[in-house]
């Protein structure tokens, strides 16, 4: 049975750490790791990495589907993406409004690449390589930051690209209506 773990949240030393490969991916605690993260994760979040539930090692989940904040996000079903590695990113910067578990009640608009191509291990072991385009690739870069220490304030261009959740909702009525 997987468990809810608690949510590391922003000042929490575990989230500035570089998180450390995983070495023996068939060890239970590594398998039930993932499970808690999808558990912990739960129904309206797109991914959620390892550090964000206190354990500094190199695993995020990654389940990216249209919610009430990203109705146009594509649907990919909960997927483990273990010790990634960036090979590259392509495209033109774009923005868009993130938010995260670890920092409850802000929504930042960040830049980032339009495209990646990712190297990582699936859950039973098997190495894939995988572009990756749009917000699967945001969702992605967002959590495998998360793996070396950032979070998406690292990456805001100014301080005024930061809103409360309240404003967030409000500025995106407001372009509902437009």
């Amino acid at each position: 049975m997987s468990n809810i773990l608690q949510i590391a949240q922003l000042g929490n030393p575990v989230l500035r750490e570089v998180a450390q490969p995983v070495e023996l991916l068939a060890d239970h605690t590594v398998q039930e790791l993932i499970d808690d993260l999808i558990a912990t994760m739960g129904v309206g979040n797109l991914g959620i990495a390892a550090p964000q539930v206190n354990h500094s090692l190199q695993v995020m989940i990654i389940a990216c589907k249209p919610t009430q904040n990203y109705p146009d996000a594509p649907i990919r079903e909960p997927f483990a993406v273990i010790n990634p590695v960036l090979l590259s990113t392509h495209g033109d910067t774009f923005f868009e409004w993130e938010g995260c578990l670890s920092i409850p009640g802000f929504r930042g608009h960040v830049p980032r690449p339009f495209g990646i191509t990712l190297q990582y291990l699936r859950r039973d072991g098997e190495e894939v390589t995988e572009t990756v385009e749009g917000f699967l690739a945001r969702v992605i870069q967002h959590e495998y930051d998360h793996l070396h220490g950032r979070v998406y304030l690292d990456r805001l261009e100014s301080m005024l690209d930061l809103v409360t959740e309240q404003e967030f909702q409000r500025l995106r009525r407001e372009d509902m209506t437009r």
